[in-house]
C-alpha cells in the first residue's frame, strides 16, 4: 500500500520526487537552490490542478478505490469526538464491516455509521473487504433506531464494493435486510444525510443510504453495479470496464445532473488519499450546515419530503 500511485499520478509523483531530491542535495551540499525549488512547486501545483481537472469516469473510480484513501473510521477520528462504537445485532451477532456508534460533530450530537474496509491484509480479512453481511445491516438499523428514540439526527458514510454475497449471508436473510433498511429509513422522524466517501455499489451502498440529503465526495462513484460487472455483463469482458463506467454515469457530476443526489464536496487537488485532514475537515463542515437546515424541519414533514425526493427518482418527460 505504501507508495501506491495510480499511473495518471506518476508525471506528478516524479515533479514531488525530483522537489524533494533537490531540498535534501541542498541542505547536504549547502547550496542555495530555493529559486529552482519554487519554480519547480509551481509547476507541480499545475500540474495537479491540470491533471485533476480533467479526470476521466474510470479515473474517478480509481481514485475512490485508492488504498491510501480515508476510510469511515478514519473521518469519524478526524471529524468526531466522544464516538463510542456499538456492536451486534442482537440476533446472529457483529459485522466488521459495519461501524456506528453515538459521537459528537462539533456541538451535535449525532450517531453515526459506514462500511469500513481494511489496510492490511489481516484487516482486509476482518473487515470483509468493507462487505456487509446482513448482521451488519441489521445492526445499523438498530443503532439507527436508537438514534429515532433519542431524537438524534443520523450520518452515514457509504463505502462498499457490495453487500457480501456468500451462501451464508444468503441464508441469514441479505436481501430482506437490505429491504428492511430501505423501509424502515424511509420514515424514521430524525434527519439523515448520507456521504458515499469511496464506492457506492450496489444494494450494499443503498442499505444505509437512504437520506434526506444524499452527499458525495468529488473523487467517488455510486451505481448499481461496477463497472467490471457491467462489463462482464454487457460484452462478457470485464477488463472493459473503463468504457462500462463512461456509459454508465456513476460519478458526481453525472449524478447531481440526474438529481440522484443532493450535492459534492470537494476534495484537496490530488483526492483526499493525500491529505486526510482537508478532506476531513470539508467533510464536517458540509455535515454540519446540512444538519443545521434539517433540524429547522419537524419530523412528519422530514418524512413527507424524504418519501417525495424518492419517488420523484426515475421519472422523465417526453417533449
Amino acid at each position: 500500500m505504501a507508495g501506491f500511485v495510480l499511473d495518471f499520478e506518476k508525471p506528478i509523483i516524479e515533479l514531488e520526487n525530483q522537489i524533494n531530491a533537490m531540498r535534501q542535495n541542498a541542505a547536504t551540499e549547502k547550496k542555495d537552490v530555493q529559486n529552482e525549488i519554487v519554480k519547480l512547486e509551481e509547476r507541480a501545483r499545475r500540474l495537479r490542478e491540470e491533471i485533476y481537472a480533467r479526470l476521466t469516469r474510470w479515473q474517478r473510480v480509481q481514485l475512490a478505490r485508492h488504498p491510501q484513501r480515508p476510510y469511515t473510521l478514519d473521518y469519524i477520528d478526524r471529524c468526531m469526538e466522544g464516538f463510542e462504537e456499538l456492536h451486534g445485532d442482537r440476533a446472529f451477532g457483529d459485522d466488521p464491516a459495519i461501524v456506528c456508534g453515538p459521537g459528537r460533530l462539533g456541538p451535535k450530537k449525532i450517531f453515526i455509521l459506514g462500511q469500513q474496509k481494511g489496510r492490511d491484509t489481516k484487516q482486509k480479512l476482518y473487515r470483509n473487504f468493507g462487505m456487509p453481511n446482513p448482521e451488519g445491516y441489521r445492526k445499523a438499523l438498530r443503532v439507527m433506531k436508537m438514534a429515532a428514540k433519542f431524537h438524534r439526527p443520523i450520518v452515514c458514510l457509504v463505502d462498499t464494493p457490495g453487500a457480501y454475497p456468500g451462501i451464508g449471508a444468503e441464508e441469514r436473510g441479505q436481501a430482506e435486510a437490505i429491504a428492511r433498511n430501505l423501509f424502515e429509513m424511509s420514515h424514521l422522524p430524525v434527519p439523515i444525510v448520507v456521504v458515499i466517501i469511496g464506492e457506492g455499489a450496489s444494494g450494499g451502498a443503498l442499505g444505509i443510504a437512504v437520506g434526506d440529503r444524499v452527499l458525495m465526495m468529488e473523487n467517488t462513484w455510486y451505481s448499481v453495479i461496477s463497472p467490471e460487472g457491467c462489463a462482464a455483463i454487457l460484452w462478457h469482458d470485464s477488463t472493459k470496464a473503463e468504457q462500462a463506467a463512461e456509459a454508465m454515469k456513476l460519478t458526481p457530476n453525472d449524478l447531481l445532473q440526474l438529481k440522484v443526489i443532493d450535492g459534492i464536496i470537494q476534495e484537496p487537488v490530488g483526492g483526499a488519499h493525500r491529505d486526510h485532514a482537508a478532506a476531513a475537515q470539508s467533510l464536517k463542515e458540509r455535515l454540519l450546515q446540512e444538519l443545521n437546515e434539517l433540524e429547522k424541519i419537524p419530523p412528519e414533514q422530514l418524512i413527507n419530503q424524504r418519501i417525495e425526493k424518492y419517488g420523484k427518482m426515475g421519472f422523465y418527460e417526453r417533449a
